[in-house]
């Protein structure tokens, strides 16, 4: 056994699929390097935390630090290691959509594995994370785990699982923090509940989310930044008449179609957190990171989203 572990992971941000997911449609995501998680473990008298959350005994750890605090006994039971110190270092902003609490379970997994010196393939990996994610979020995707954990765009299905495809296409990505926390379980709760009570037309905003992604899968391959941007918009129409907007995304949404966005739309769990707005050039995304800033946006960050922008 090592003195110590280290393991690391990315945000994420799902580009178009986010709910749809969950109900066996496709969803589009990548790695987001510009926020990532480290944790490290090391041998200790008692199992002890340090986050930007809760520093103790894991033991005393606050309800929603849960999802941590049975994957790192699961860990330690699994792995026969003994008592723990656990220090997590995380630069992606909690409940935005953009994978916190998955990553944060990658980068714990993969911690346990260095430190114990023992083999960790991607499917024991996805087996850990997604033991976290039902914790933490009631019903996950999936998608978030196969994002955070990888280091290519993913194109995802349920069913079918991960394939990846080249981020080949001439145009920039600005994710703009709202600064108010997404409601992930809620809105889940929100579309299924809508699903049995409102069936057909949720089924088929559920549907129609489906082709969108595959049209923007296509969109992307065929370096079309102008239809992926059409796209985005139409996404985020049925997003909202699923209720997992509000009012605060929407009027920023506008803004940023009003001010040079080719499209635009929320991103993750929804009623909060992050959206995405597309830029033709690095230029514009910069100007309208800067608008949206003084407007009382918390965080911006920008991706190129072409191939080699992206590597």
């Amino acid at each position: 056994m090592l003195v110590q572990g280290n393991g690391q992971s990315n945000g994420k941000i799902i580009l178009i699929g986010e709910h749809s997911v969950v109900y066996g449609e496709p969803a589009i995501a990548f790695p987001f390097g510009g926020t990532q998680v480290n944790a490290t473990v090391q041998q200790a008298e008692k199992n002890f935390l340090t986050s930007r959350y809760y520093v103790g005994y894991l033991q005393n750890a606050p309800e929603q630090l849960q999802s941590i605090k049975q994957l790192a006994h699961k860990l330690q039971t699994d792995l026969h290691t003994p008592h723990f110190e656990l220090d997590i270092n995380s630069t992606i902003p909690a409940a935005r959509g953009m994978g916190s609490s998955a990553a944060v379970a990658v980068a714990i997994t993969r911690a346990f594995f260095s430190w114990s010196e023992q083999e960790l393939t991607q499917k024991k990996l996805l087996s850990f994370v997604n033991f976290a994610e039902k914790i933490a979020h009631g019903n996950p995707s999936g998608i978030d785990a196969a994002a955070t954990s990888g280091e290519e765009p993913i194109f995802f299905e349920r069913k079918q699982g991960v394939t990846t495809f080249p981020m080949n296409i001439d145009a920039y990505l600005l994710v703009a923090d709202t600064g108010i926390l997404g409601q992930t379980r809620e809105a889940v709760q929100s579309v299924a509940q809508r699903l049995h009570t409102f069936h057909d037309e949720t089924f088929s905003a559920i549907q129609e989310l489906g082709i969108l992604t595959d049209q923007t899968k296509e969109a992307i391959i065929a370096n079309q930044p102008e239809v992926l941007g059409e796209l985005m918009i139409k996404a985020h129409k049925r997003l909202k008449s699923l209720t997992v907007s509000n009012k605060l995304l929407d009027a920023f949404i506008q803004f940023s179609l009003e001010n040079g966005a080719l499209g635009a739309k929320l991103t993750g769990g929804g009623r909060g957190g992050c959206f995405l707005a597309l830029t033709k050039t690095k230029e514009q995304a910069e100007i309208l990171a800067q608008q949206l800033q003084e407007r009382g946006i918390k965080e911006t960050w920008i991706q190129g989203l072409g191939v080699y922008q992206y590597a």
